[in-house]
């Protein structure tokens, strides 16, 4: 079932950042092709499609350093004395608007949206296209792909950003921020034309989004925004699913069971398509070429280079008992190899001493005595239990909720992970569990941070780790954008920076 090519291809053309001028991120054609003679195929359409999925492959997003930013600053994870100088800040909060993992991030997703803008700039000429050639279901499902992906893009960036310049063309041209709440506007009604116009995950090509994604990330972005009622009503878009099955939670960090019955979006990675040069600036956030691995797992693996590990604050939130604790970390006594190695204490050993814990989720130790520089495991970005729990959160938020509802559903999720589940139907303890829940079963899997912003209690739970309450919820806007903008100056920078 593997997998399909978020690449742009050599016919489609590539969308090129200036190394000087990256406000005009500009989707160019080499090959001297333009929209007028390219849209006249199904294949030229499919392809304009996955040239914007593929920035989601940049080494600006999920190959590296999108894991590293999101873990480092929820605390998920802590920097071993190894730590790349460019990622140490976010340990922190100490990074600036120089800082390139925050630069390559803002570059990936714009690029991202303007290659979605490709497509819905286009709109006409694939709908004009003879139903012979691609029927007006597959049209549709084009296009809600693209709106799907430009959304999603989007997401990333106003959680992290706040105001943002809003593009709805293939051109970005140095646009002014406009507040965030019309960005949240433009997300949502994305979300929703995807959700009345993709395929059911049961009718899609594995790796695409599908109906059920558009409706989970629809709730999640109304969840964000605190209109809990709305968002049940998208999730409740979400049918088909269930978890993996108790004593299978692993399965969802493996690359043999990709795509299985909890997932319900993926970041698609295949080592045996083509890794490119890893290490071209290109890979940074440009999306070109046959880029489909990630370094996740020789980042991360305690037999590998071991840059960061799970701190103990984390390690010691699972209860005993926890399925999950053994799916999510290697420690001292973990089998690895096929369960032929075993691993010791020296395995977690560093120029600082040992460590109690490396990372299991996403590594490929299971089945390799080492880590390559390249792993094909997907990023599972939404699964079945992440619906379950903000499912749990808008019940348990909304005016007429029902605890005794969303202790049903926290239960679901506690069940497969071994435990029992004795929670007081109130409001505040039901929320008590949902933080803890949401914790321990998205352990590296770059969801703290958010939800410790959204819930208004970073300042409790990143005590002591340098964040400032009115500074460090947003990053600053990159410097290669605001020296490039003429509407964005660094005096325009949010708040701190």
């Amino acid at each position: 079932m593997k997998k399909i090519k978020y690449i742009v291809a050599a016919m489609f053309g590539i969308l090129v950042i200036n190394s000087c001028d990256t406000a005009d991120l500009e989707l160019t054609n080499p090959n001297t092709l333009s929209p007028d003679t390219f849209f006249k195929t199904a294949a030229q359409v499919e392809s304009s499609v996955n040239a914007a999925y593929a920035n989601l492959q940049t080494r600006g997003l999920y190959a590296r350093n999108f894991s590293f930013a999101m873990d480092l600053i929820g605390q998920d994870a802590a920097g071993n004395p190894q730590l790349e100088g460019n990622k140490k800040p976010f340990q922190d909060f100490s990074f600036n608007a120089g800082n390139d993992i925050i630069q390559y991030y803002w570059e990936s997703c714009y690029l991202g949206i303007s290659r979605a803008n490709f497509v819905l700039d286009n709109e006409a000429k694939i709908n004009a296209l003879p139903g012979a050639v691609l029927s007006q279901e597959q049209k549709n499902k084009f296009l809600g792909e693209a709106h799907f992906l430009r959304a999603y893009y989007y997401f990333l960036l106003v959680k992290r950003f706040g105001d943002l310049p809003i593009y709805k063309t293939g051109t970005i041209i140095g646009a002014a921020r406009s507040p965030k709440a019309e960005a949240y506007d433009l997300i949502r009604a994305d979300f929703e034309f995807a959700s009345q116009n993709l395929l059911s995950k049961s009718a899609e090509v594995v790796g695409r989004a599908t109906k059920e994604a558009a409706y989970a990330y629809l709730g999640k972005v109304l969840l964000y925004q605190k209109k809990y009622d709305e968002a049940l009503v998208a999730f409740n878009g979400v049918t088909g699913f269930s978890l993996e099955d108790k004593g299978n939670f692993y399965n969802n960090f493996m690359d043999e069971t990709e795509h299985g019955k909890e997932s319900i979006f993926e970041i698609e990675f295949n080592e045996n398509n083509g890794t490119g040069n890893k290490w071209d600036d290109a890979g940074n956030s440009g999306g070109t070429g046959f880029a489909e691995s990630t370094l996740r797992g020789q980042e991360y693996g305690n037999l590998s280079w071991y840059n960061v590990y799970p701190p103990d604050n984390l390690l010691n939130s699972f209860e005993a008992g926890d399925l999950r604790f053994g799916d999510t970390f290697y420690v001292p006594g973990s089998k690895y190899l096929n369960g032929t190695r075993t691993m010791t204490a020296q395995n977690f050993s560093t120029s600082a001493g040992i460590r109690n814990a490396g990372w299991k989720k996403y590594q490929n130790y299971y089945k390799r005595e080492d880590e390559a520089t390249q792993s094909s495991i997907n990023f599972k970005v939404m699964r079945y239990s992440d619906v379950l729990l903000m499912k749990a959160e808008c019940e348990n938020q909304r005016a007429g909720g029902s605890q005794t509802t969303a202790i049903a559903y926290i239960k679901e999720v506690r069940d497969r992970a071994g435990l029992t589940t004795t929670i007081a139907p109130t409001k505040e303890a039901v929320f008590t569990a949902i933080v803890h829940e949401r914790k321990v079963e998205f352990a590296g899997e770059q969801s703290r941070f958010d939800d410790i912003i959204r819930w208004g209690n970073a300042s409790t739970e990143l005590a002591g780790t340098g964040f400032q309450a009115g500074k460090s919820e947003l990053w600053p806007i990159p410097n290669r954008e605001t020296s490039s903008n003429p509407n964005i100056k660094s005096s325009d920078n949010n708040p701190g920076y």
